[in-house]
């Protein structure tokens, strides 16, 4: 079965999503430790959430990048993803999507969320012909993010580098098979249309 260019994919439960980020230890252990980010972690600036898995180790080299050694599964709650869906724009100006460049850059200003669509990844970090969602969340967004929804904080640095040593060794079934599942996650297409 073709996948679609566009579609979100992720772990996900009745009531939560799974995103993932990576940090430096300080940050990213004291999140895990505690369950929820330290005050040290800035509500301020812009940060990015990955429902890809495999996007994220591509991004953090599977936790070996500096300040990006500690890889983090964060499970927020649906309502939270969905309220950044709808209060996001496109991180780029699309003609047809937008009415016009200066409109798309009053509502980028005003996003307290930007979405942006990254080719996926494989095992080997190859990209694959359809895309991965990320999310940069803002003001209010990540303060909503760090404080609102995240209901667990997971240090995966472990299996990242378990998965990554089997695809070193060659045993890409087994890594699959180490994976999280994720699947098509059930976003209204009114939801995404602006979006894409």
């Amino acid at each position: 079965m073709t996948e679609p260019t566009h579609r979100v994919r992720a772990l996900h439960t009745d009531s939560t999503v799974t995103v993932y980020q990576a940090y430096a230890p300080s940050i990213g252990l004291s999140a895990a430790r505690d369950g929820r980010f330290p005050a040290s972690w800035s509500r301020e600036r812009m940060t990015w959430i990955k429902p890809s898995f495999l996007w994220m180790m591509y991004r953090c080299g599977w936790g070996t990048k500096q300040d990006q050694e500690t890889v983090l599964a964060v499970e927020i709650t649906r309502d939270g993803f969905e309220w950044a869906l709808r209060h996001a724009c496109l991180s780029h100006y699309v003609r047809g999507v937008h009415a016009d460049l200066p409109t798309w850059r009053r509502q980028l200003k005003a996003a307290p969320t930007r979405v942006q669509w990254d080719p996926e990844r494989d095992l080997h970090a190859r990209p694959l012909p359809y895309r991965s969602l990320q999310l940069g969340l803002s003001g209010e967004a990540a303060r909503r993010y760090a404080d609102e929804w995240t209901v667990s904080v997971t240090d995966v640095t472990p299996l990242a580098h378990r998965i990554h040593a089997l695809v070193r060794e060659g045993r890409e079934e087994e890594a699959r098979t180490a994976l999280p599942l994720e699947r098509p996650y059930p976003v209204a297409e009114d939801l995404l249309a602006h979006l894409v």
